[in-house]
């Protein structure tokens, strides 16, 4: 992808800050205000509630959005009606930042907290089970190869796929469209899954058409977007011992006494594996400053600040006690870096 730089001329600068501390005054906020990714969003109301007890400043309203969603939010302009913060369980996409520069927003940080793996949980009561990418496609894709021909999925129970899994009907509760785990899901499941077999690409031979039919998903209630309330997942999960669940590694560690995380390729989803990239279902979480509100909404270069202390996104922090996968430390210490000097976006 090429490299591109957000930046605005010393003149647009200072046109950019009279402009919102114009605004400032005329709708005065004192608090910092987050939107976005479900899967961020415990590690930012953490973050949020630490800063808060510092007493310098108020705690930040932090909103559970979705990452498609929060980054809309974000990007429709500067000033204090608009949000400061986008947290977001993908890397902001090239049309986003798009669509942010013209509405105004070209200044944009961003802050690379750590790493989440994605995962496929399910009651604790329900037997143990192993699957991979390419047992998952074959459940929930839209279309699958069958006698020589793409047909509507025919699967309904996992036994349909591969006679030693459950005989049970294949129902996976997960993320909408407006989500980022949707899209790494997509990315790292539905896509890769289906590269693997090896009919698809027979049968679909134009790439553009394949990836459409790698990537759409049945609507006959084999898989359910469930909202962007994880918790509500949860909650279902423990109702049905035999549905499955899509979220981030978070949820499972704060629901031990109720869930476990199926094996995805042979690999356990644990910290570890997915630090080392063994557990290949995985990606990096971010969260999105609005640079040109630092300095107009009061405390944003501390919250920063708060985020990015070793006691927080370190190795030992308390976002680690909360299920964030932290950074090797030298990309930390970058990380950190980069977001103090509220170092422009570089794509």
């Amino acid at each position: 992808m090429t490299t591109r730089t957000l930046a605005l001329t010393a003149a647009g600068i200072v046109a950019m800050t009279a402009a919102l501390s114009g605004a400032a005054h005329a709708q005065s906020r004192d608090q910092i205000r987050a939107v976005g990714s479900s899967t961020v969003f415990p590690f930012t109301t953490a973050v949020a509630e630490a800063f808060g007890k510092g007493g310098k400043f108020k705690t930040p309203v932090i909103e559970s959005t979705g990452t498609g969603g929060g980054l809309k939010l974000f990007c429709a302009g500067v000033g204090p009606q608009h949000p400061d913060v986008a947290n977001a369980s993908r890397r902001i996409k090239k049309s986003e930042v798009e669509q942010c520069a013209a509405n105004g927003v070209t200044q944009i940080t961003e802050l690379k907290i750590g790493y989440d793996g994605i995962a496929l949980a399910y009651s604790k009561a329900a037997p143990h089970v192993d699957l991979t990418t390419e047992v998952l496609w074959k459940a929930l894709a839209k279309e699958v190869p069958v006698g020589g021909k793409m047909v509507a999925n025919p699967y309904k129970k996992w036994s349909d796929i591969d006679a030693k899994l459950p005989n049970k009907d294949i129902e996976v509760l997960g993320p909408p469209p407006t989500s980022g785990t949707r899209d790494s899901f997509n990315e790292l499941v539905m896509l890769e899954g289906c590269k693997k077999v090896r009919e698809v690409k027979d049968l679909v031979a134009d790439e553009k058409a394949r990836e459409k039919a790698c990537l759409s998903i049945r609507e006959d209630g084999g898989y359910v977007e469930a909202g962007e309330n994880d918790n509500l997942i949860v909650q279902k999960l423990t109702a049905n011992p035999d549905s499955f669940g899509v979220f981030g590694y978070s949820y499972i560690e704060q629901n031990r006494d109720k869930l476990q995380s199926a094996k995805m390729d042979g690999v356990e989803l644990t910290p570890e594996n997915v630090a080392d990239g063994k557990y290949e279902v995985a990606r990096s979480l971010f969260v999105y400053v609005k640079t040109a509100h630092a300095g107009v909404i009061p405390g944003i270069r501390e919250f920063i600040a708060e985020y990015t202390a070793e006691k927080a996104f370190g190795e030992d922090g308390y976002l680690a006690d909360k299920g964030l996968i932290p950074l090797p430390k030298a990309e930390r210490d970058a990380a950190r870096a980069a977001a103090s000097n509220l170092a422009p976006l570089q794509l």
